[in-house]
């Protein structure tokens, strides 16, 4: 395992790539049918005559992708301590079958817990932009850290 990260590591401004991932049409349904079961991700021929004439990943799916890449490229090197929630989250463009989505991390804040003097919270915006270059998921919240041992 990689050296451990506390809050300490988080520095504000800082921007890194947290991995890529296809959607497929296979993946796109079954997700939709298990978490978010509208026409439009989970029938192929309901999703061509919806608005978006075409089947669409839940935007919900594309957040679960993103916490699965925040865990694999940071989190679980970390002292997390959770966070108290995600403040925005943006579905900016349909992420389509065969669409990959490429997932980046900046630090817009940080700052110490005042009431847990082991803690220390970090703002991060996420970002995931397709193979075209189109922004089409943002995503701001917190995350809590352990700061590190004197």
């Amino acid at each position: 395992m990689s050296e451990v990260l506390y809050w300490e590591d988080f520095a504000v401004g800082e921007t890194s790539e947290m991995g890529s991932h296809c959607f497929t049409q296979k993946e796109i349904i079954d997700f939709g049918r298990q978490f978010d079961p509208q026409p439009f991700h989970t029938d192929p021929e309901a999703a061509r005559a919806s608005f978006y004439g075409t089947l669409i990943a839940s935007g919900w799916h594309t957040c679960a992708v993103a916490m699965r890449l925040m865990c694999d490229s940071y989190v679980n090197r970390t002292r997390s301590m959770g966070s108290p929630g995600v403040d925005n989250i943006r579905w900016l463009a349909p992420v389509k079958a065969g669409d990959t989505l490429t997932y980046r991390r900046t630090a817009l804040e940080a700052r110490a817990s005042r009431s847990r003097p082991d803690a220390g919270l970090v703002r991060n915006r996420w970002e995931a932009v397709n193979q075209d270059g189109v922004l089409v998921l943002t995503m701001e919240g917190w995350g809590m850290f352990g700061r590190r041992p004197r």
